[in-house]
């Protein structure tokens, strides 16, 4: 292959990567209940949504690999904002298929101890329809970017899914706000 047929299939891959993606669960939508193994501040952890929920809405947001620039700068922003989501009365949690190894380093180095990031299995990436796809459509390995707000009642609130790390705490932060405030 060419080296302008190479730029120029990874050009096309690039696109299509960060394109915004629809997610398969919809506003209203039960979200799906799971337990998973992960992080915080570099501690073992495990998660579970139910219990979560009771406490308030969880912003459940999936990032494709730990310590990609995308993830990387994504979850600095989440932890910047983590005050202003305990504030809004929120759990955030990061969910991607790292092994929990990884996800300890990455709580502490890149969540800045400020919030969990836990492994998400097949099933539950399937289940929150979140499996990054190649152009052929084949599985990548990795999560789609998409973010949820997920209401007390276990009802998902808000989605956005987009490959582009920076809407995704503004928008979610806004949601939970909006719920806090009772209007949603």
């Amino acid at each position: 292959m060419t080296k302008l047929a190479l730029t120029a299939v990874t050009a096309a891959f690039a696109l299509i990567l960060s394109a915004p993606a629809s997610a398969e669960l919809p506003t209203g939508a039960r979200a799906p209940d799971f337990a998973a193994p992960g992080a915080l501040a570099g501690k073992p952890f495990s998660f579970k949504l139910h219990q979560a929920l009771k406490k308030g809405p969880v912003v459940l947001y999936f990032y494709p690999k730990a310590f990609t620039q995308g993830c990387t700068l994504e979850a600095h922003a989440f932890a910047e904002a983590s005050a202003d989501f305990r504030a809004a009365g929120a759990t955030v949690i990061g969910m991607s298929n790292d092994d929990v190894a990884t996800l300890q380093k990455f709580s502490t180095e890149a969540c800045r101890d400020k919030f969990a990031v836990a492994s998400a299995s097949a099933n539950l990436i399937k289940a929150y329809d979140v499996d990054l796809k190649k152009p052929d459509g084949t599985s990548t390995g990795l999560t789609k970017r998409t973010s949820y707000v997920i209401g007390r009642n276990g009802r998902i609130v808000m989605v956005h899914s987009d490959m582009d790390y920076r809407d995704h705490v503004r928008l979610t932060l806004a949601a939970v706000r909006k719920l806090k405030g009772g209007k949603g």
